[in-house]
């Protein structure tokens, strides 16, 4: 693969020949990725879906919101580091093209913000509930009238492939997805591959998958784009990853392992003594004895260590991506960074526990049994009346139901696969809250 390439401005619709940098003025260029996908309704409805801990009322939890902006911060410091890297190492990236080290941190920075923003309400557990609905569910009886492909989407729906038809897919409000740089989607693609063959290889591309039958096109024209290295035969599709998205996953792998650890503490479902333990070891090269001792607050001194274990995470990431780089230019580096750093144990350690004791925690399993009710629940009805409508069967209950879906989901496809992954991207845009406002209207439910 070929930095120039990889580094593509051009955004869906445009037409004609590879954007170059130095055509474009400054504010059309990568940074504007950033901005229209903080102005989305999709982002914004992170605010109220699950991170940790589901329908948490603790302020200084966080949700799915505060964390996409966290990694998006951390995602900028990895971009910026590892541009600076790469620049030095082909400077007519620079004196040619213009490329600054700051379009690297704008591409990783966006990608990482959006990185979340195809996840369904109650965190991993909505996933698995959508899925589990055309697995286990009523879905079931959907499988003989769909190709293997198109059920594999339904029984494992995925974040990530939710996400990017959220950037890309035209509906009403979001015509020709948001416009997002190539550049930029080629990041977000963690899992460049379809839901089948399921995870073929070792490769961490492949361990799950990154679009629905229905973007199967528009995907491999960015793929094509970037110049992206096919690893598939046949008529299955997938590819290597682009160079960046390594490091958007590296920029969530530091927060999601250390900032779900610090809400642990916080909640006091771990340990101060713990989280010292387990901490230390990320920052002992980086500690001020005297400052940490000089904190009074348990808040204070775990946002302390929290700080610094980032920094060594993000400095050492950098590293293991630069002595890389070229295995990845070349499809040859099947792993994610933070599998090769250094800190690798701790990080497996701290992961451990937080999986003891905060993943498993009686209020996280309550909650995520919520959800599981809540979303099979508004899945089997809302399907049900849409395709009953579509169809010409629609009884009064379920033009009543069709009645509380807003507008700009009544779009008419006459393709079964489009109408279930239909009413799922729109359970999937649900918060939290909203999912349980229509599950207690759909039941009868009254305050």
């Amino acid at each position: 693969m070929q930095w120039e390439q990889l580094l593509s401005l051009r955004k869906q619709g445009d037409k004609g020949k590879r954007l170059r940098k130095e055509e474009l003025d400054t504010r059309l260029g990568f940074e504007v990725d950033y901005d229209r996908i903080i102005f989305s309704s999709a982002f914004r409805s992170l605010q109220d879906k699950t991170q940790v801990i589901p329908l948490s009322k603790t302020d200084f939890v966080h949700t799915r919101l505060t964390h996409s902006l966290e990694v998006s911060v951390v995602g900028r410091s990895l971009g910026r580091l590892a541009g600076k890297q790469i620049l030095e190492k082909y400077p007519h990236l620079k004196e040619i093209h213009g490329f600054h080290m700051n379009d690297f941190g704008a591409i990783v920075a966006a990608a990482s913000l959006a990185h979340d923003i195809g996840n369904p309400p109650f965190g991993h557990s909505g996933e698995k509930a959508i899925g589990e609905y055309f697995k286990i569910g009523n879905g079931q009886k959907y499988k003989s009238q769909l190709t293997e492909k198109q059920w594999q989407d339904l029984v494992d729906f995925e974040g990530n492939a939710n996400g990017f038809s959220v950037l890309t897919s035209s509906r009403p409000g979001n015509e020709g997805g948001l416009r997002i740089s190539y550049a930029t989607l080629g990041a977000f693609m963690k899992y460049p591959k379809e839901s089948l063959p399921k995870k073929p290889t070792s490769n961490i591309a492949d361990k799950k998958y990154g679009f629905f039958q229905n973007d199967k096109k528009f995907f491999e024209e960015v793929a094509a784009e970037l110049g992206l290295i096919p690893n598939k035969s046949g008529n299955d599709i997938g590819f290597e990853r682009h160079p960046l998205a390594y490091l958007v996953e590296a920029a969530d792998d530091i927060c999601y392992t250390i900032i779900d650890f610090e809400d642990g503490i916080n909640l006091g479902l771990v340990s101060e003594d713990y989280a010292l333990e387990y901490l230390i070891k990320l920052v002992k090269d980086s500690i001020d004895t005297n400052k940490y001792k000089s904190l009074q607050t348990k808040e204070d001194r775990i946002s302390y260590l929290r700080a610094l274990a980032i920094g060594s995470l993000i400095q050492d990431a950098v590293k293991v991506f630069a002595e890389n780089e070229e295995l990845i230019l070349r499809g040859k580096f099947p792993y994610a960074l933070m599998d090769k750093s250094k800190y690798k144990a701790q990080m497996d350690d701290i992961i451990k526990l937080s999986v003891k004791n905060i993943y498993q925690s009686r209020e996280v399993i309550e909650k995520e049994l919520t959800g599981y009710q809540i979303i099979n629940t508004l899945l089997d009805k809302f399907i049900t009346a849409y395709n009953n409508k579509f169809d010409g069967n629609a009884t009064n209950y379920d033009n009543l139901l069709m009645k509380i879906l807003p507008e700009r989901h009544h779009l008419e496809k006459e393709n079964l696969y489009e109408r279930l992954l239909h009413i799922s991207h729109f359970i999937s845009l649900l918060t939290d809250g909203n999912a349980l406002i229509y599950y207690r209207n759909i039941l009868g439910y009254k305050d």
